[in-house]
């Protein structure tokens, strides 16, 4: 198996969880053999945002296809 590995920004005006919870759910929806995710950081945008906007770095890795 090869496998590789991309880098999705998630955001939500809730929470870090929801933040990833973003990224992860259009990995999903959006790639195939979808095998795992890793939060990698956090952060959140306070300047220049109405509200907090909670963000999340998740490296998702997926299976290529032969």
């Amino acid at each position: 198996m090869v496998f590789k590995k991309i880098t999705l920004i998630g955001t939500s005006d809730e929470s870090f969880d929801a933040a990833a919870d973003d990224a992860i759910d259009r990995a999903e929806n959006t790639l195939e053999n979808v095998y795992w995710a890793e939060v990698e950081e956090f952060g959140v945008e306070i300047k220049g945002a109405p509200e907090r906007e909670y963000q999340a770095e998740v490296e998702v890795a997926f299976e290529l296809e032969e």
